[in-house]
């Protein structure tokens, strides 16, 4: 059984650690607000340019993309992203688990046939222990640290010329998406070749009587790219978002905890005390018995 001393030395240290986690979830707090601030920017710049893609391909039967092209799967390339940095729960776990499951899905191909852009230290450091021979696309830690439209676009631009000049069959996203402060959901979605064929959501219908010039093919073969530099770029905010939210919620389950230790410590500290208090009183009255 541990000490008086002991159990003191114990509250000490997790109230110290209380401290620390109370105030990484202050800081994530901070953060996860200003990359919502982020996404509220930009989402609904997304979301328009995805409307005018919708609109314009609905309108145009006959138009075609080289980015559209679906060929036999070769050669694959996959964008993962996860943090720089640990402390935010199942997160990057996830990210890994989910490229590992990618991974086996395209084990028919060999393994200097497919791609990784690892967009985040975690993901980099677990796609360069493992022990097969992929091509590491670069280093992108401090796209995470601090996403920026410039650096994003780069990005994209590297992986749709691949694509145009054929090294590459198709492009994978894996990421977390942020859809609450308790929940970031693991999302896998197709990069290219791009769908032609228009989203209609919420069963609204789409506007097709656009005016457009020079024409709607120049229109469209300006519009993709942009879509698809802006994809990148909206990935990055998403993901960042998710890594702050589930910072929060792992350093609030963290102080949760050290509150729950605290008061376990405090109960065997009061007992101990109280044991020791009344084994000393025994001990005076046994002496004073004694004496008589």
């Amino acid at each position: 059984m541990a000490s008086l001393k002991e159990i003191k030395a114990q509250i000490s240290s997790v109230k110290s650690t209380q401290k620390i986690t109370s105030a990484m979830k202050m800081v994530a707090s901070a953060k996860l607000r200003k990359a919502q601030y982020q996404i509220d920017r930009f989402l609904p710049y997304q979301q328009r340019l995805d409307e005018m893609l919708d609109s314009f391909l609905s309108s145009i039967s006959d138009f075609d993309s080289n980015l559209a092209e679906k060929r036999e799967i070769k050669r694959v390339a996959i964008v993962a992203l996860s943090s720089n940095s640990s402390l935010c729960g199942a997160f990057n776990s996830n990210i890994q688990r989910s490229l590992k499951e990618m991974l086996n899905k395209y084990n028919h191909l060999n393994a200097g046939d497919i791609e990784i852009y690892p967009v985040g230290k975690k993901i980099e450091e677990a796609v360069r222990k493992m022990n097969f021979p992929f091509k590491v696309m670069g280093s992108y830690i401090g796209l995470m640290d601090k996403p920026y439209f410039e650096r994003a676009k780069q990005v994209s631009d590297a992986i749709i010329q691949d694509f145009l000049h054929h090294k590459i069959d198709q492009v994978e996203l894996i990421y977390n998406h942020y859809k609450s402060t308790a929940s970031q959901v693991t999302t896998e979605e197709q990069y290219l070749p791009i769908c032609l064929t228009p989203v209609q959501s919420n069963g609204f219908a789409i506007q097709t009587d656009y005016i457009v010039e020079p024409d709607k093919d120049t229109v469209l073969r300006s519009l993709i790219p942009k879509s698809l530099h802006s994809k990148i770029y909206a990935v990055l905010l998403d993901s960042a978002a998710a890594e702050q939210a589930a910072r929060v919620v792992a350093m609030q389950i963290a102080t949760d905890n050290a509150t729950e230790i605290l008061a376990d410590l405090t109960i065997q500290y009061n007992k101990q005390r109280q044991q020791a208090i009344t084994s000393e009183l025994l001990d005076i009255i046994g002496g004073s018995e004694a004496l008589k």
